[in-house]
């Protein structure tokens, strides 16, 4: 018999998606506001360039400074719910394996088989157990602050650099229908790379990047 192909799952990815979606869209839509504004005011190319560059740096750091402390206080509220399981566990560990076999009940297993598939995975690990099925907590989805922040400022920085080139290769007086036609294009191909890593319907996600995106930047 052949052997199946393994399953591909993205579930794992939705930590630093999430982070570099956010990064690369902030990246874009700020950047070319500024840009194209220093733009209008009749700025020379070096000078829209510096502040671009300025307004990503700054932007790179305050996303990352962001990303990192909003899951760090993910990854904080996370190790407090485990040192209460471990506490716990340790404390009355008959209560929390009634606890657990109760969880499998409501899922749909009879009495007998929930307290066996419970005993068997507090005898396994006792702590996962009850991180998984009843905190929610798995190895895959847990808080990763640094993964989030790096992924935030590197996707901003990315996302920055196309209105940038783009002020910088347009004609003086072309320079903001070039620059919004660059972002709105930039911003398709963030929600396109976004649906594709993320296994979602390829059009559907750029599609609304893109109009989310263009409609922050007119406003």
């Amino acid at each position: 018999m052949a052997s199946r192909n393994p399953e591909l799952h993205r579930s794992h990815r939705v930590g630093w998606l999430r982070a570099a979606v956010l990064g690369a869209n902030d990246g874009i839509v700020s950047v070319a506001g500024v840009v194209v504004g220093i733009a209008a005011a009749g700025a020379t190319h070096e000078t829209v360039l510096v502040t671009g560059v300025a307004a990503t740096v700054a932007g790179a750091i305050s996303m990352a400074a962001g990303e990192y402390v909003s899951v760090k206080s993910q990854a904080d509220t996370e190790a407090a719910d485990l040192a209460v399981e471990r506490r716990e566990l340790r404390e009355d560990p008959e209560a929390e394996l009634a606890e657990l076999a109760a969880i499998y009940r409501r899922r749909g297993l009879d009495p007998a088989l929930a307290r066996e598939v419970a005993e068997q995975l507090t005898r396994h690990d006792a702590l996962a157990a009850h991180a998984r099925d009843e905190l929610g907590i798995t190895e895959a989805l847990r808080a990763r602050p640094l993964q989030a922040a790096l992924s935030s400022a590197t996707a901003f920085c990315i996302g920055a650099a196309l209105p940038v080139l783009a002020a910088l290769g347009a004609p003086a007086s072309r320079v903001e229908a070039v620059v919004a036609a660059a972002t709105v294009a930039a911003l398709l191909l963030s929600g396109t790379a976004a649906a594709w890593l993320g296994g979602a319907p390829v059009l559907r996600g750029a599609l609304r990047v893109g109009f989310w995106g263009a409609l922050a930047m007119v406003v």
